[in-house]
């Protein structure tokens, strides 16, 4: 860690002849309720608006720089995580760490440009409103973690965009954007003391002395409040039905990660999996069928997906449930523990091949802190030490639970949903 709280994190990638570079923030949606109900959405509008330009460069400056060198510059907001990054040529290493910090650190916002993102922004939560996944996915969100700070959309709304002002935008990002909740993570064809160098330039100052004040992560309930209702059915005139359902689970960094990451697999992460195998494959009741396993600092959520022609969503529902019932009393096989490893293994290692996704790797692990693993060997060494008896007891503490469920399609309401649907949430 360097003075001013900033962390540099950095791999060296043999055979690379390229570097990427990222600059992480550890703040996201869930940071906005506790800081200002009028910030839903900030973190994401920020990710648009700080590349308008600099104290330094404008936004066609810092587009023509990064192209002049053939590179990639680009970013993305989590619920929990912001990232600036860029892709250059080994060689371009410092311009890179330059434009990533300025970007980030220096931003204008100006006022003219926070009218014009507004409406880009707004674009793009309409764009999302016509993916009825997208939109599923959310709604699922809202109706598990009810008002928790992980609830709520990472775009905000249409409303709380429309009425975000430059100066919420200010105070958030004077709150947050410091030094001290940032991670530089750096892989490629690079050396960590040249890394250092560039980041002493763009930072400057910045670094002298104790790390600045940063805004606070409000503590959030470990456990969810059981929500109120258990299904919520939005009305979309889709030529598919749209269901997920689902269960709060694990957080990331749990003792138990590992296994749950097992357990999706088994269960949906896959072409073997067992809803790909019973949906798709005997019964043909829908094209895409998945299960995802999503880890935040203080929660998880385990969720199965599954996009039919309305007249199938019953009995698609009812498999789902059926699948959920059998692994929370039975458990999985020592043949499903072995394929689910192997796939996992496999899925770590191969997407871990570019610089891109080592610097990814790198700023992830640095932001989880203590409990994440030190390196690839030791992640792997985690899902390897995986048992049929940790799986089993998971599944019955996940799925005896009661299930929540979300649906898009062409329903007016609850009750026009099939039995099936409704009997999953009761």
């Amino acid at each position: 860690m360097l003075p001013g709280g900033l962390r540099v994190v950095t791999e060296h990638v043999a055979g690379a002849r390229s570097a990427s570079v990222g600059l992480w923030v550890d703040v996201g949606s869930r940071d906005e309720p506790g800081f200002d109900p009028a910030a839903r959405g900030a973190a994401h509008f920020l990710e648009h608006l700080l590349f308008k330009g600099t104290a330094r460069r404008s936004a066609r400056q810092i587009a023509e720089e990064i192209d002049a060198v053939g590179g990639d510059l680009n970013a993305f907001t989590s619920k929990e995580h912001t990232c600036f990054y860029a892709h250059v040529l080994d060689s371009d290493l410092a311009l890179a760490v330059d434009v990533v910090c300025d970007v980030v650190l220096d931003g204008v916002m100006a006022a003219p440009d926070v009218e014009l993102e507004r409406d880009v922004v707004l674009s793009e939560i309409a764009g999302r409103d016509d993916d009825p996944e997208d939109l599923l996915t959310d709604d699922f969100d809202d109706l598990l973690l009810g008002d928790h700070p992980l609830g709520g959309p990472v775009v905000g709304s249409e409303e709380s965009v429309t009425e975000m002002t430059r100066g919420v935008l200010a105070r958030f990002h004077g709150a947050h954007y410091v030094p001290s909740r940032s991670v530089l993570a750096v892989a490629g064809n690079v050396v960590h003391a040249e890394v250092l160098d560039a980041v002493a330039a763009a930072f400057g100052s910045r670094l002298d002395g104790a790390p600045a004040a940063a805004g606070h992560r409000p503590d959030a309930p470990a456990v969810v409040k059981a929500p109120a209702e258990r299904l919520s059915v939005r009305e979309d005139d889709t030529e598919q039905s749209h269901l997920m359902l689902g269960v709060p689970s694990v957080r990331r960094g749990d003792p138990r990660w590992e296994a749950q990451l097992v357990l999706s697999t088994v269960l949906g992460g896959g072409t073997s999996s067992r809803l790909f195998q019973e949906v798709r494959e005997r019964r043909g009741l829908a094209y895409s069928v998945y299960s995802a396993a999503t880890g935040y600092s203080d929660l998880g959520v385990l969720g199965v997906y599954v996009g039919c022609a309305p007249e199938r969503l019953g009995t698609a529902a009812g498999v789902l449930r059926t699948q959920l019932a059998d692994l929370a009393r039975h458990g999985i096989t020592p043949a499903e523990l072995t394929r689910a490893q192997g796939q996992l293994r496999g899925e770590y290692v191969l997407g871990l091949e570019d610089t891109s996704s080592r610097m990814s790797w790198l700023g992830r692990r640095e932001l989880d802190g203590p409990g994440a693993p030190l390196d690839l060997g030791e992640a792997l060494a985690r899902v390897r030490s995986v048992t049929v008896d940790d799986v089993a007891a998971l599944a019955t503490e996940l799925f005896d639970a009661p299930l929540t469920a979300a649906v898009v399609g062409p329903y007016a309401d609850v009750d026009d949903l099939p039995d099936e649907v409704r009997e999953v949430a009761e």
